[in-house]
Parts: C-alpha cells; structure tokens; sequence
C-alpha cells in the first residue's frame, strides 16, 4: 500500500462537465435539457407551500417563523444548486442574491475531522473532555505568528496537565473494565507526552509542537474509544438484519491522478463512525470488502463536493447478486442528545429546525451518502465528500445538516480531495482497521 502523502500548494478545480450526479442522485441518461419543458421550479416558493400544507394537514397554524426559517434553507438550495435533480454546472447563481443570510447562523464551529469524531463518541466524562479541549486548542495558538505563539501553547500544556492530574481517577473510572489496562496505558504515555511538549515549548522548537500536538490528541481519542462498552443502543427493527458497523472502522482510498505532474496517486485515510450511523457505514465498509469501488472513476468534482459510486450500467446503485435488486439504505441521522439515530425523514420534515447532527458537515472532507432528492431512503453505493464552505452553508448550521446522511470524515491529505476531478480512478479501498465491528457482512454471503 502507498505512504500516504505529504500536501503541497495546488491549483483548485473546474466544475465538471462529465456525468453530472449531485449528492441528489441523478437517473443514467439524464441531463439539465431534459427539464427544459417543465413548468420552472421555484425553491423558494416550494419550501413556503411546502410548509404550509405540513401544517395544514397536521391541523397546527402556519408559522412563518418556521417559514423564514424553510425560506433561508431554501435559499441556500437555489444558490449552490444542490441537492438537486439533473443537476448542472448551470445551476450555480453567479451572484448569491442574499449574501447577510449568514448572520441569522451563529455559533463557534469545530472544523477538525478527529475533533469532530473525539465529540462524536457516545460517552458522557467530562474529565476527559478538559484533558482534550486544551490540547485542541493548540491550533488556535499556533496561528499567532513566530515564537510568540509558544506562550500561548505554554498555557494550553500547563491546563491539559492540571486537568490530567486533577481528574485522572475520573477518567479511568469511566473506562470500560475489559479496556481499563488499555486505557491506563495510554493514560501514562499521554503524561509522558504531554512533559516532552512541555519540553518543546521551553525549548522554543514550534515546528516540533503540531505534530507532537497530534500524537497527544491520538492518545485521548483512544483514551475515549476505550469508554465506550459495547455498541449503546439496539439498531431499529426493520435494518437490523443489514450490515451494521457497530463502531468505528478506517479505510485507505487510493486514487489514481490524472493530468497532474505534481500528484500521481495519493491516499486518503477516512474514519468511518458507525456509533452514530451503523446502517450507512455498514454498508459502505461492506461495498469495499466487495471491492466495488475498486477501479472507479470520479464522476463529480464541481468545487464544491468530490462523488463516486454510480457503476455502469442502468442501475444507479449497488445491485445484490443474492437478490439481483438494488439495496437501498434509510437516511440515518444522528441528533445530537439522542440515543439513536432518526431513519427515513430529515429533521426539517420532523420539524426539528435547531437540531444538531452528531456529525455535522463541518470539516473539508466530511463523507455522506448521495440519493434522490425527493427520495430519503434510495441511497445505494454513490457517495460524496464535501469540499466547500460557502457564507450560505456554514459549518454546524447548513442546508447538508439533516438531510444527508454523515456517516464518516477524511483524516489524513484532505486537502488534496481539491485536485481529484473527474476521470481520476479509485485503484482501491481498503479496509485497514474495524472490520471486527462489522455484523450481517453479506459480503461473505455473495461474492
């Protein structure tokens, strides 16, 4: 298996003019001229209507706080052209129409993919926690320029430190008990760790301090998995007969580009979270044990998101040989505070407009499943990685959140999902760690 890479600086993209196939799925065949005679779409219009019919039917008074709310959603939809039908590069409006939209969204994102999966995890220590905030907050020190970014770091080590000594028995108490060796292990090596950057600050090496940064963050992380007993909630009836992750699973996407004298090949290491989207990256860690994205081709790459996974043929999806039909997941969606994830509606439809998603369209790279727009349970096999972050789809509060299925995030060369464009090959996907946490693996079944 190829090393994975180091980034360098490159140019970004053109939006495709290849096989269009937003994360809406697109039927084969299909192209914007096929809409050209049918009456014109207003999403604006639509989320209003739409909205007020919900209401009507369900006998509650139409809101238009509800309807403001559908409206700036809708908004977002018009603008960056997805998720849609026939999508095409044509979609994108030149000039955003209503560019302060951005400031009825607030709040403090979490962009970092391991952060995002650190808070993912189902547990409930906030000894941990005050251990790991510091530490990540390491980052935010490092964009001070020069040395004097050190004294920064110095008090983000001298906390990390004080928390670890001061709620270390808290920490291991809520260690699972078949993990609490591991889990104190780790606990020693994070202390040693966190002496030698101590070390580094003093020493003022700040090219040593991120990746020392990260080592330390890998120890939490690890540290939390090690928390978790068993997977924490059963799996709704209908899908548990499904490949399940129960758990976490990582896989290594080797991609083949083309047209680029500075990239050749890179591998991008992606962590899929089945705690909080079992049915979704259960079927996916089963689609690559059944090597079906092996040797495909990119078939988005606009800017904004990088997808794949529609095979040839008539078939937009994944067809089982056992039942020769089309398998079909539920939109699985993780809210933050519950137990178990809502399948088969978006939380818009559940009328849960200030909800957050467990695992949140934050981070560059953030993975989730494609399918028909007007179709919440026909994702099959095309997947999406998102690449953009617009004023209009902020991180923690965008048109994605709720209605997509997240189901893991691109850890290693991000980045360069920005160079990928269509016609680039996926050699392989491998699976290089979880495979344990797989359950009803239907690949064993059928070839």
């Amino acid at each position: 298996m190829a090393a994975l890479i180091s980034c360098n600086c490159y140019s970004s993209l053109a939006a495709s003019n290849s096989k269009c196939i937003g994360p809406a799925l697109v039927p084969k065949g299909s192209s914007f001229l096929r809409t050209q005679n049918l009456p014109k779409f207003s999403p604006l219009k639509h989320a209003q209507c739409q909205l007020q019919n919900n209401e009507q039917q369900k006998g509650r008074p139409f809101s238009l706080k509800k309807s403001a709310i559908s409206i700036v959603l809708a908004a977002e939809l018009l603008i960056n052209g997805i998720p849609s039908l026939d999508w095409s590069p044509n979609a994108y409006a030149a000039n955003p129409p209503i560019p302060d939209l951005s400031v009825l969204i607030s709040g403090p994102p979490i962009k970092d993919p391991g952060a995002l999966l650190r808070y993912a995890l189902p547990i409930n220590n906030k000894a941990v926690r005050e251990v790991q905030k510091p530490l990540e907050d390491i980052s935010e020190s490092l964009k001070i320029a020069g040395v004097k970014a050190l004294d920064s770091v110095e008090r983000n080590v001298r906390q990390a430190s004080r928390a670890l000594k001061q709620g270390k028995t808290l920490i291991v108490s809520g260690l699972a008990e078949a993990k609490k060796d591991h889990g104190v292990e780790l606990l020693d090596k994070l202390e040693v760790g966190m002496e030698e950057l101590q070390q580094i600050v003093e020493d003022r090496n700040r090219d040593a301090v991120a990746s020392k940064q990260k080592e330390l963050l890998q120890y939490v992380g690890d540290v939390e998995e090690d928390m978790v007993d068993g997977f924490p909630y059963e799996v709704q009836e209908e899908y548990r007969n499904m490949p399940l992750l129960k758990g976490r699973a990582a896989v290594d996407m080797k991609v083949k580009v083309k047209d680029n004298p500075n990239l050749e090949e890179c591998v991008f290491r992606i962590v899929l979270d089945g705690y909080n989207a079992p049915v979704t990256a259960g079927n996916f860690v089963d689609l690559v044990q059944r090597h079906f994205y092996d040797g495909m081709e990119i078939q988005r790459a606009d800017g904004f998101v990088v997808q794949t996974g529609d095979p040839e043929g008539p078939a937009e999806g994944f067809t089982d040989p056992s039942t020769e039909k089309t398998r079909t997941i539920p939109l699985e969606i993780m809210v933050d505070g519950e137990k178990a994830p809502v399948y088969g509606e978006t939380l818009e439809e559940l009328g849960l407009y200030k909800a957050q998603t467990r695992l949140p369209f934050n981070a560059f790279g953030t993975m989730a499943m494609a399918r028909d727009e007007f179709e919440n349970n026909s994702a099959s096999s095309q997947v999406f990685w998102l690449l953009k972050e617009s004023e209009l789809t902020p991180s923690n509060a965008n048109i994605l959140d709720g209605r997509y299925a997240v189901f893991g995030y691109v850890t290693e060369n991000q980045d360069f999902l920005a160079d990928v464009k269509v016609g680039d090959v996926i050699e392989s996907i491998k699976l290089v760690s979880g495979l344990d946490n797989l359950v009803n693996p239907s690949y064993k079944i059928a070839g």
